[in-house]
């Protein structure tokens, strides 16, 4: 829990037509060779936010090398799932089998529980859009937004303030942002230090649609909330 709390924040927002991830990164450096997250399939570097199916995108925090294990046991969840019954396993099947595996760890000698917390957004055609949280004891809940991570409680208390059941992704995605403005270590937001994803329905096919945002679409997004860096060349030129 203590690896957790110092982690960088993870922000979940549910929305009626889809869920709202963001994450904090932490690993951030000048030499760091960040190609891959620029030009890979589903973008995100791979730290924060992960598509462990179709139908669901988790955000972790605490130790990263615990996470990985995580999603892939959860990966093969549900693809074995999709093997036996020919449908995307349901958010909160996929949650409890993670926190199987979870409880477990907790309850022998000579093993260390996972250090690391997940939110867990994702769609089902029973229940549609839902947000799960699970900890490292192996409990899990239901939320309409949370937070997990350094500054949760700031963050806690702002989505409290601000959330309304009735906001679309749009409204959700500017919630989050603004929270997340507030409450990361930074002074400026940037795509070097954000991940972003958000899970909607299409709706011809109504098929889950995972997004996982790229560098260059994350600071696209913030421009237009007005929350992106300030060209400071500009601003000098202007003065």
């Amino acid at each position: 829990m203590e690896a957790i709390s110092h982690a960088g924040t993870v922000l979940g927002v549910l929305a009626k037509d889809g869920v709202v991830l963001a994450a904090e990164k932490k690993v951030t450096g000048k030499l760091l060779d960040l190609t891959s997250a620029k030009e890979g399939g589903y973008g995100g570097s791979g730290e924060k936010i992960f598509l462990l199916n179709s139908n669901v995108v988790a955000g972790v925090a605490g130790i990263t090398a615990d996470a990985n294990s995580l999603v892939n046991f959860a990966r093969q969840a549900a693809q074995k799932h999709l093997f036996l019954y020919n449908e995307d396993i349901p958010v909160e099947l996929l949650a409890q089998r993670l926190c199987d595996l979870k409880q477990g760890y907790t309850q022998y000698g000579g093993l260390r529980p996972f250090g690391v917390s997940l939110l867990y957004a994702g769609y089902d055609p029973h229940y549609e859009f839902q947000l799960y949280h699970s900890d490292p004891s192996g409990n899990y809940s239901g939320w309409k937004a949370t937070c997990i991570g350094a500054n949760s409680g700031t963050a806690q208390s702002l989505l409290k303030q601000e959330y309304n059941e009735d906001m679309g992704v749009e409204d959700a995605v500017g919630l989050v942002l603004r929270v997340m403005s507030k409450t990361m270590d930074s002074t400026t937001l940037g795509s070097e230090k954000l991940e972003f994803a958000t899970l909607t329905v299409d709706p011809i096919t109504k098929a889950p649609k995972a997004k996982i945002y790229k560098p260059a679409e994350i600071d696209a997004l913030l421009q237009k909330h007005d929350l992106g860096k300030k060209d400071e060349d500009a601003e000098m030129r202007t003065v």
